[in-house]
């Protein structure tokens, strides 16, 4: 039995709270082994780019992952929507942690009074508001629901984030709740918005544990973090965006949970500008999360996804 085991982690404070509760939960389990994070950089960190400019695909993993197959670090956490639904060669997923609260949540500034409607939601926006968000898929959802607001880009950690909101930058954003509730920021969360109004991404609120696949150690090791139902419904959402060809940064939903032992699979691909989008769900077994997701994936494409998909 090793000695000691290394955590890889982005610096943000979301990534290194996510890593130091894996790292804890470890700890726990197994406490004669030393465990320590290794704060790495991944392009996504350091560029000032919209993500959209820069790419989706492995952006906030890709160094991670470089360091796993070097051998400097023996595991890294990621938050499971940024990463790829196909992992290089030597490398493997063998956790998915359980999931927090998958939805998106609307953020209004601490001193803003919302008065057009009895309930905090999408709708009651104020008109031609300008909402902060960098994700294409929320955008498209967002003008779907609401052609007269603004969308702007919107870059930083969360603190710099809700500074800017407050500052007036923005009359609301969009955040992922899990995050917020993450960062003991629940409180900001104005409301978390219904997934019949918007779905998550693919694999949003869910932290998954990737290793090189021959080791055997840390695979059996992080494995007894593994939320069973969290996995089987990231499984089936992240076939879903396999068979679409997509990444985290095109306008593709999914959100996949599983009740009375049946797994049910909702997806989302809409056209940029939210002028257009396609929709359907399936249920079936938990024992087939990967034949769900592509069975949904056919039902999109066959009602026009693919041409959704390439209209960026």
């Amino acid at each position: 039995m090793p000695d000691s085991l290394v955590i890889g982690s982005r610096g943000s404070k979301l990534a290194l709270r996510q890593s130091e509760t894996a790292k804890a939960r470890l700890a726990l389990l197994y406490p004669a082994i030393e465990i320590r994070i290794e704060i790495i950089k991944t392009e996504g960190d350091v560029s000032t780019k919209p993500l959209a400019v820069i790419g989706g695909k492995g952006i906030f993993t890709k160094e991670l992952e470089d360091a796993l197959l070097d051998g400097r670090i023996d595991l890294a956490v990621h938050s499971l929507k940024d990463l790829p639904t196909i992992l290089p060669d030597g490398l493997a997923i063998s956790a998915i942690c359980e999931r927090e609260d998958p939805r998106d949540a609307l953020v209004f500034r601490n001193d803003q009074q919302i008065t057009n409607g009895s309930s905090l939601s999408l709708l009651s926006l104020p008109e031609s508001a300008v909402v902060g968000t960098s994700s294409p898929r929320r955008l498209a959802q967002l003008k779907c629901l609401r052609r007269d607001v603004f969308v702007k880009d919107l870059r930083g950690n969360v603190d710099t984030r809700l500074r800017k909101l407050d500052e007036g930058q923005y009359d609301a954003l969009i955040l992922a709740s899990a995050g917020l509730r993450r960062l003991g920021l629940e409180n900001r969360i104005s409301v978390a918005i219904p997934t019949d109004e918007m779905l998550p991404a693919v694999g949003q609120g869910a932290v998954a544990i990737e290793t090189r696949s021959d080791d055997q150690f840390t695979i059996e090791t992080v494995s007894k973090l593994n939320h069973t139902e969290t996995a089987i419904a990231c499984t089936a959402e992240r076939a879903l965006l396999r068979n679409l060809g997509g990444g985290c940064q095109l306008q593709i939903a999914a959100h996949g949970f599983v009740h009375s032992e049946e797994l049910r699979l909702e997806g989302l691909v809409a056209k940029p500008d939210g002028s257009r989008l396609v929709r359907d769900n399936v249920s079936g077994s938990v024992d087939n999360p990967e034949d769900l997701g592509a069975a949904l994936a056919a039902r999109l494409i066959n009602q026009g996804a693919e041409g959704l998909l390439r209209e960026q």
